[in-house]
C-alpha cells in the first residue's frame, strides 16, 4: 500500500507531521480522526516511487491520455459507475501502454484508493496538474466536468506543441545540414590544401585565419571523437544540474530573459496558467486551492515562485492582481485585466480570455520569429562557409603576389 504524508493539528492547536500507510486519503483521514487530529494536508508521499508501486515507468502519449479523459467523462456523465467505466475503457483500449496503466488503476480504485491517488502512481502517464485537477473534481463533486476540461486542455496543448515543432523544423534542419557541411569541409577538404601552404608556413607568412583553420582541422581529425565525447559529457552534466532545484531556477530565469524567445516562452507559460486557473475557478474551486493546482502549469520555477507569493498575499486578504503586478514577469496588460476581473467578480471568464489573447499574440510572434530565423540561419551558414573559403584562398592570393 502507498504511504501518505500528512500535516495535522491537535486539539491544543499544535501541528503534527508524519506519514501513514493506507489505501486512500479517506482512510488516512479516518486514522487521523481516531487519533484526535484535524488534517490540514494529505498527499502521496514522494518517497513512494511510482516504479515500486507498479507501472509507473510506462510512458503514454498525451493525445492518448486526452482521449481517455474525454471517454471517461462521457461514460460518467451517462451514469456509468467509475469502476465499470474503467473496465470498459481498459477492454476497448488499443494502446498497450495505456491499457496496462488503466488495468493497474482499476485494481487500485477497486481496493479503495481514490482515482487521483491511483493516477499519481503513474507520473509518466499523468502529470501532477492532471492529478491535482482530478482530486479537486472528486472532492467538489464535478469530476465529469474536470475530466472534460483536462481532455480539451491536453488536446489544445498538443496542437500548440505541434505548431511550434512544425515552425522550428526547417530552421533546425538548416542548422544540422550547415553543421555537417562545415565538418566535411574542415575535416576532409582543408587538409588537401595544407601541402600547398607548407612553404608559406615555414616562412611564417601564412595568414592567421588559415593557421586557425588548419589547427581546427588537425584537432577534429586527431581528437574529433574526444571532442564529441566532451560535448556529450558536458551536455549530460548540464542537464543533470538543470534538473536540480537550484539549477532549474537559474535555467528558467535564463529562459525568461532570452531576447525575443524569452517573450514567446513567457507568453505560452502564462497562457497555460491563466487557462488552468480560469477553468478551476469556473468549476467552483476556491481561489487558493486553484492557485496551488495551477501554479505548476507554467513549467517555469521562477513564475511558479511568483504565483506562490501571490497566493500568500491572497491569503492575507489582498487581491490577486497586486502581487502579480509586483512581479516583473507578468505583463502590465495581463495584470490590469486580472484586476478588472476581480472587481467585476468575473475573474474566471477574464482569465480564459487572457489565455486566448496570449495564445493568438504569441502564435503571431512565433510565426514572425521563424520567418526571420530562416534567413538568419542561411546567412550564418553562408558566413561560416565564407570564412572557410577565405582561409583557403588568402594564401593562394599571397603566393600569386609573391610570384609576380
Amino acid at each position: 500500500m502507498p504511504e501518505f504524508s500528512f500535516e495535522a493539528m491537535t486539539a491544543a492547536g499544535s501541528r503534527n507531521n508524519g506519514t501513514l500507510t493506507a489505501t486512500s486519503e479517506r482512510e488516512v483521514m479516518t486514522m487521523l480522526d481516531a487519533r484526535g487530529l484535524f488534517p490540514l494536508r494529505i498527499e502521496l508521499a514522494k518517497k513512494a516511487s511510482a516504479t515500486s508501486l507498479g507501472g509507473g515507468g510506462r510512458r503514454v502519449k498525451a493525445r492518448h491520455i486526452a482521449t481517455f479523459f474525454s471517454q471517461l467523462a462521457d461514460l460518467l456523465r451517462a451514469g456509468v459507475p467509475l469502476l465499470r467505466s474503467m473496465e470498459i475503457l481498459q477492454r476497448q483500449g488499443s494502446q498497450p501502454a495505456l491499457t496496462e496503466v488503466l488495468r493497474e488503476i482499476h485494481i487500485k480504485v477497486a481496493d479503495g484508493m481514490s482515482l487521483a491517488d491511483a493516477m499519481a502512481l503513474h507520473p509518466l502517464a499523468f502529470n501532477e496538474l492532471s492529478v491535482s485537477m482530478v482530486r479537486a473534481g472528486q472532492e467538489g463533486g464535478f469530476l465529469e466536468d474536470v475530466l472534460e476540461r483536462i481532455a480539451d486542455f491536453t488536446e489544445h496543448q498538443e496542437d500548440l506543441k505541434a505548431k511550434v515543432i512544425g515552425a522550428l523544423a526547417y530552421p533546425v534542419f538548416l542548422a544540422v545540414v550547415g553543421f555537417l557541411v562545415l565538418q566535411i569541409l574542415v575535416i576532409f577538404f582543408v587538409p588537401k590544401f595544407e601541402p600547398i601552404f607548407k612553404k608559406l608556413q615555414e616562412r611564417g607568412e601564412l595568414p592567421w585565419l588559415t593557421e586557425i583553420l588548419i589547427a581546427v582541422s588537425h584537432l577534429m581529425q586527431r581528437h574529433g571523437l574526444w571532442v564529441l565525447a566532451g560535448v556529450v559529457l558536458g551536455y549530460i552534466l548540464f542537464r543533470n544540474w538543470a534538473r536540480s532545484e537550484a539549477g532549474r531556477r537559474v535555467v528558467d530565469g535564463w529562459r525568461l530573459r532570452l531576447p525575443s524567445v524569452g517573450t514567446i516562452y513567457r507568453s505560452f507559460a502564462l497562457s497555460r496558467f491563466t487557462r488552468i486557473l480560469g477553468t478551476l475557478l469556473h468549476n467552483g474551486i476556491p481561489i487558493l486551492q486553484a492557485l496551488k493546482i495551477a501554479k505548476d502549469s507554467t513549467g517555469n520555477k521562477v513564475l511558479t515562485d511568483a504565483i506562490e507569493q501571490a497566493a500568500e498575499n491572497v491569503t492575507a486578504g489582498n487581491t490577486l492582481a497586486e502581487p502579480l503586478g509586483a512581479c516583473r514577469h507578468f505583463p502590465r496588460d495581463v495584470v490590469e485585466m486580472v484586476a478588472v476581473g476581480e472587481e467585476s467578480n468575473n475573474l474566471e471568464k477574464v482569465l480564459i480570455n487572457i489565455a486566448d489573447a496570449l495564445e493568438k499574440r504569441t502564435t503571431r510572434q512565433l510565426e514572425l520569429f521563424v520567418r526571420l530565423l530562416e534567413p538568419v540561419m542561411l546567412l550564418v551558414m553562408a558566413l561560416l562557409t565564407l570564412v572557410v573559403v577565405a582561409g583557403l584562398l588568402l594564401p593562394v592570393f599571397k603566393m600569386s603576389t609573391t610570384v609576380q
